[in-house]
């Protein structure tokens, strides 16, 4: 046994704990600053007692930890909706914290909850900068190993400094801890010499648009699948199907593929390189659009499932990439099609007149609209104000269970035929949360507007009556080839290869 390994052994292991995560929507105007994760950060101990038990990667690090008898170092944890690029003074300010606090320790391991699609104004593999600089901090032979988003933008270069990578299966992401587990447990079996992980990335030069990643949705659902039970045939073989983050301006955008073995990189390469295949030789099928409405079209059909079903109707705004656009809710001022229920519009100027009034008050206010022209004109409502004040929960729900919301101030609005609840911090509902933390229940309404992606899947996609995907001119297009991609490589990725198609 290596003399190394052996004192090791004799000791408790020692593995550092750290998070600093960011979806960034490149196309958007403004940066994501420091600020912004302040807000939410977590030093120390507090990172294991928000963790603990919740469906985080870092919560699956943690069970892993104190499962096995590790000795955690935990340094700090912090994220953010997703938003415009990382402002440079807070990836250095993270990242500096981060290598300091790993300077001079004595560490077998180091695991690092990112995201993958991190991206800063002179960085546009921000992920690949943090785990490089921890490599130089930690040296050779401290184990490096990731659990990343599914919407991590990949290439071999993103992740060459690191020991093995582990990417989520599921969109809406309701294996996090899961998936924190399995880079701990790889942590640890390396560690005690059991394996020796290596491993492989393929790239199938596919990108879709967020709602298209899904997981629920075929072919997608039979890939990830048999990738998962191709994993449990084996000794030891992990497989991470990544869906990329499309909204992202960055040479490495789309799918990828990445497999972890014990020793083996012939199998590694064979794995990830048949699932790289299957994704590419597929590639108009993961292209959804039959399933996408225009304003008015769509709330044509939500009307016509609605006739047939009690239950309600999901409009989900998906193009929407900072929850204050406004295109669909005008269509429902509008049309008043029945009672509505918009949840989680975020708007701190439109929460604040509103608080002023007090509940109880009948308000006139503009609300949303206001990050920038795309995210369409505030509109004007007028209602009773129902709740007024700060509202912070631990999250239920598939997806989000366990987290720590904290939305700021919030303000709910009736206007007699829509309710409406507006932040000021912005915060997605991907939960019947946005409805139980003020007394209210998804079931009183005909019509709910939603602004997530895929994640509302885990919850409402069994208690309503159908999901209307409806498509605006905000950041997120269902079109990728609408975008002005300046890094993407479009010579030889679908559907910019393929455009006919669209």
């Amino acid at each position: 046994m290596d003399p190394e390994l052996s004192n090791s052994l004799s000791r408790p292991l020692r593995i550092a704990l750290a998070g600093f995560k960011l979806e960034s929507v490149t196309f958007l105007p403004n940066l994501t600053e420091l600020p912004v994760f302040q807000t939410v950060e977590q030093w120390g101990a507090d990172l294991i007692e928000q963790h603990r038990n919740a469906n985080t990667p870092t919560g699956g690090f943690i069970a892993v930890c104190e499962r096995e008898g590790v000795e955690m170092l935990p340094i700090v944890y912090t994220e953010a909706e997703p938003a415009g690029p990382c402002s440079e003074e807070a990836f250095d300010h993270y990242l500096k914290h981060i290598l300091s606090a790993l300077h001079g320790q004595n560490l077998d391991g180091v695991l690092l909850d990112l995201h993958g699609a991190l991206v800063t104004p002179n960085r546009l593999d921000a992920d690949r900068d943090i785990i490089a600089a921890i490599r130089r901090e930690v040296g050779k032979k401290t184990r490096i190993m990731i659990a990343l988003d599914y919407h991590a933008n990949l290439d071999a270069q993103s992740i060459q400094d690191a020991d093995a990578v582990f990417g989520y299966h599921f969109s809406p992401h309701t294996d996090q801890a899961a998936t924190g587990e399995r880079a701990a447990t790889c942590m640890v079996r390396t560690l005690k010499g059991e394996i020796n992980p290596v491993w492989h990335l393929c790239k199938p030069d596919l990108m879709v648009p967020s709602i298209f990643s899904s997981t629920d949705l075929q072919p997608l659902a039979g890939v990830v699948h048999d990738s998962i039970a191709r994993a449990s045939r084996s000794p030891y073989l992990d497989v991470s199907i990544f869906a990329g983050f499309s909204y992202a301006d960055v040479p490495n955008c789309g799918f990828s593929v990445v497999a972890v073995t014990d020793g083996n990189r012939d199998q590694a390469k064979q794995t990830a390189t048949e699932f790289c295949n299957i994704l590419r030789e597929n590639r108009p099928a993961f292209s959804h659009r039959d399933l996408v409405y225009g304003i008015e079209d769509g709330l044509a059909e939500a009307r016509r499932i609605a006739s047939s079903d009690p239950r309600p109707v999901i409009l989900l705004e998906h193009a929407d990439r900072l929850v204050d656009s406004t295109h669909v809710l005008r269509a429902l001022v509008d049309a008043r099609l029945g009672r509505s229920a918009v949840p989680f519009l975020w708007d701190p100027t439109a929460v604040a007149t509103a608080l002023a009034a007090g509940v109880g008050a009948q308000v006139k206010l503009l609300v949303g609209g206001f990050t920038s022209a795309k995210a369409g004109d505030p509109v004007m409502i007028e209602g009773k104000v129902v709740f007024a004040g700060p509202k912070a929960f631990s999250a239920t729900g598939a997806y989000y269970t366990g987290r720590w919301i904290d939305l700021g101030n919030v303000v709910v609005i009736d206007t007699g035929y829509l309710v409406i609840s507006i932040t000021s911090r912005p915060s997605v509902a991907v939960s019947e949360d946005c409805f139980l933390q003020f007394g209210l229940k998804a079931s009183d309404y005909d019509f709910i507007l939603l602004r997530s992606k895929t994640h509302f899947r885990a919850v409402y996609q069994s208690i309503c009556a159908g999901i209307v995907i409806i498509d605006t001119p905000d950041w997120g297009p269902a079109d990728l080839t609408t975008l002005n991609y300046v890094h993407v490589q479009k010579d030889r990725t679908y559907p910019f290869t393929d455009i006919k198609t669209i």
